[in-house]
């Protein structure tokens, strides 16, 4: 007699957002061409796979004693997934003419750090490149544009944990970017982007020697207030998809992974602005 238990549970996801990643699978495995059986899931299954893994950080070990099939499987069944969401991720210039289309006040910028295994990589100087010193764990950093409101709008590819988020943000562009629509949308941060305080509009930092006057105290109240709701973005993604809280992946995965998350939040809500 087996000492096994088994019992039901329930997706927390629109029936409509599984589907819709099925659909993405099976448009993949015809381009493929991919015969009918050659795979031990069904496309809507593999969907469901994928998804328990994002929003509840399941256990690789556990998805594949759940469907039956090897543990490679189900590292290659889930990979496939990501990368189909990832591909449908917003580009950041698309983002920003929108956001300016649709006469948004600002964008906020802001980065995150999501916690991965331990990995020891050197970097410059010796330095372990995956080791986050402000947060004091490994980690890769993922920048984030959201709306007014806080609502995601687009994330990056990741950076190692050590790169200052002003570093990663001119890395991918996102200065770049910024500048070339600053005259119609406002970007805001926090001090971590102080380099770029041209483009950005950052809190002024007191110096030592001086204190800060009260127009200045002012600015910065004010700028905290408004750009303090864009910090909502970072934790609807971590809180909603656990996957997120820490990547069990490869680091150099976690771009992607986000991305992936990222889409789903948009479909799951019907929302991209």
């Amino acid at each position: 007699m087996s000492s096994s238990v088994t019992y039901t549970a329930e997706l927390d996801m629109r029936r409509e957002t599984v589907l819709h990643l099925s659909g993405l699978l099976h448009a993949e495995r015809r381009r493929l061409r991919t015969r009918r059986g050659r795979r031990s899931l069904a496309c809507f299954a593999q969907a469901v796979l994928v998804l328990r893994w994002f929003l509840d950080g399941t256990r690789i070990k556990q998805l594949a004693t759940d469907n039956a099939i090897s543990v490679k499987t189900v590292y290659r069944y889930l990979h496939e997934g990501i990368d189909l969401l990832a591909k449908k991720a917003p580009d950041l210039h698309n983002v920003l003419e929108a956001a300016k289309s649709a006469g948004l006040s600002h964008v906020n910028l802001d980065g995150v750090v999501i916690p991965t295994d331990r990995v020891r990589t050197p970097g410059p100087n010796g330095a372990d490149l995956w080791w986050s010193g402000k947060h004091k764990h490994h980690g890769g950093n993922i920048q984030v544009i959201s709306a007014p409101d806080g609502w995601p709008l687009w994330t990056s590819e990741v950076r190692p944990g050590r790169e200052h988020d002003v570093t990663c943000a001119r890395t991918h562009g996102i200065v770049d970017a910024l500048a070339t629509v600053a005259d119609d949308l406002i970007g805001l941060a926090d001090l971590g982007y102080e380099g770029e305080n041209t483009v950005l509009r950052v809190p002024i930092k007191k110096t030592p020697g001086r204190k800060l006057t009260n127009d200045q105290k002012t600015y910065n109240k004010l700028l905290r207030g408004v750009r303090g709701i864009g910090e909502r973005a970072n934790a609807l993604l971590i809180v909603r998809f656990k996957a997120l809280r820490r990547v069990s992946l490869d680091p150099g995965r976690i771009g992607a992974i986000t991305a992936a998350a990222l889409v789903l939040l948009h479909h799951e809500n019907n929302r991209t602005l």
